[in-house]
């Protein structure tokens, strides 16, 4: 018969498992939300209109039937980059690209043709905030995928295969978001079933899902391996 340990000799839970578990989740709620808003928000539109209804853009979803679907999306995002923990800079930005998420969500873009031909003062003031809190947010989620997440050291001269993702979808964020921002300087093809903006933002979103999660090890076959256990020390 096994002998009962008492509780205060056992040995203390380890915090850090707990934590580690946490932060996996989190990469994988906003992981998901990014992969699928893009997907979810024409879809659901079509399907509310009984028609198959596109969008100006991801941030025009405010004046659809997915209205509640965008918002809530968006501060999901907002609260799970803000409650995730990893290391100080990752927790400042993450935090920063929170705020910056849930800002988007609540200060909704300019109100396109198809709902006003004359957006009010406020309208426009709000649409610019909208603008700037997107930028600053598609700017944060770009550093994280080039800079902090792109970080692992090379093996064989070569770097994993992880990371090589993680930087194609930075760049990717970046040209999305370029495309966007030049198709409004130049007023570029707003009478297209499928706009240049609607494009920009939606794969711009499905990048940065798709880096979350591959860092909370979704993806079969690119998570990172265990470091090998040191070898016990010879008499």
């Amino acid at each position: 018969m096994t002998a009962r340990i008492p509780a205060e000799a056992r040995p203390p839970a380890d915090p850090q498992a707990q934590d580690v578990r946490t932060v996996r989740r989190l990469r994988l709620g906003v992981g998901l939300l990014g992969f699928l808003l893009p997907i979810v928000l024409p879809v659901g539109n079509s399907l509310t209109s009984a028609r198959i209804a596109l969008l100006d853009s991801m941030s025009a979803s405010y004046y659809t039937h997915m209205r509640n679907v965008f918002v809530g999306g968006l501060c999901a995002i907002g609260v799970f980059l803000i409650c995730y923990r990893h290391d100080r800079r990752e927790d400042r930005l993450s935090s920063v690209a929170g705020v910056l998420a849930i800002g988007v969500a609540l200060f909704p873009t300019e109100p396109p043709a198809s709902v006003t031909a004359h957006p009010s003062g406020v309208q426009t003031v709000v649409g610019v905030l909208h603008l700037v809190f997107a930028a600053g947010l598609f700017g944060v989620l770009a550093y994280f995928c080039l800079r902090l997440f792109a970080d692992s050291p090379a093996t064989g001269g070569r770097r994993p295969a992880r990371d090589r993702i993680y930087l194609v979808c930075g760049w990717v964020i970046v040209a999305g978001i370029g495309a966007v921002a030049v198709a409004g300087v130049l007023h570029l093809a707003r009478d297209w079933p499928l706009t240049v903006p609607y494009l920009g933002e939606a794969v711009s979103v499905f990048a940065f899902g798709v880096a979350w999660l591959v860092k909370a090890e979704a993806l079969t076959g690119l998570a990172p391996r265990p470091a090998p256990a040191a070898a016990p020390a010879g008499p």
